[in-house]
């Protein structure tokens, strides 16, 4: 069995800073989104359970000009070799733009039995692409999976549904979003690093995949963080009497318990 794992490169939300409400992401380092971090440990640990013999990791470049070096985080967690789509039309795709590719992406790669995707990405979090690409490739598809294990020719799966455990069950090829609490995944170490720099790694356009820049189907209108409201509170008095004051205040507003 072949494993091909999406992956998606973001800010690194940690080192975002937000002015006049809008964020700022010049400067800010890209890495893998954690949801998808686990959906490369559970297709390692298929792997490595004897379960699939190759995974690959497949990512967009999304304007991203270094993408095709946070992929290699991906081949240093265990994936076997890894596959990016850099073009400048991808700078800011729609969830539709980036089904699209990665559905034609896959066929190009070739063997595919089982295709896994993060529940949805750290930035946006629509959690439609895993969905959508399933949908391109008349796959079968199961979501929110918290446990994955294949075997004879199936997926079988389970998801947590409010007050029940769900076991789903799917032929494969198929597709599978996961959630956090499949996994804990694994940081490589620096033997693991070394490794990945001499694993292969494709980079394709939209040109090598036959496709064109693609047209958006939905437009961002506003996209700004919530206003904070300060209240400029100055304490005056002695030391002990601003320590006061200050408690005082918090307790008022619910942070600390009377």
């Amino acid at each position: 069995m072949d494993i091909v794992v999406c992956v998606k490169t973001n800010p690194d939300l940690e080192m975002v800073r937000v002015k006049d409400r809008v964020a700022q992401t010049e400067g800010v380092p890209y890495k893998i989104g954690d949801l998808e971090k686990n959906a490369l440990e559970a297709a390692v640990a298929l792997r490595e359970a004897g379960a699939a013999a190759k995974v690959t990791a497949l990512c967009l470049a999304e304007g991203n000009r270094k993408a095709a070096e946070d992929i290699k985080t991906a081949l240093a967690m265990g994936a076997d070799e890894a596959v990016v789509v850099d073009d400048p039309a991808l700078a800011d795709p729609d969830e539709a733009a980036v089904a699209a590719a990665l559905a034609v992406a896959v066929k190009k790669i070739g063997a595919c039995d089982l295709l896994l995707f993060g529940e949805g990405s750290s930035d946006n979090y629509t959690g439609q692409v895993g969905a959508r690409v399933a949908e391109l490739l008349g796959l079968p598809q199961i979501g929110y999976a918290r446990k994955v294990e294949a075997a004879d020719g199936a997926v079988r799966c389970e998801r947590s549904m409010d007050d029940m455990i769900e076991t789903v069950e799917a032929p494969l090829p198929a597709a599978v979003t996961v959630v956090s609490e499949i996994n804990e995944p694994r940081i490589p170490g620096l033997m693991q690093i070394m490794k990945a720099k001499s694993k292969p790694l494709q980079v394709w356009s939209l040109a090598d995949l036959g496709l064109e820049a693609p047209a958006p189907v939905r437009e961002i209108v506003s996209n700004l963080a919530e206003e904070q409201d300060r209240k400029h509170i100055v304490f005056e008095g002695t030391a002990a009497e601003q320590a006061d004051a200050f408690v005082d205040a918090l307790t008022r507003e619910g942070v600390l318990g009377r």
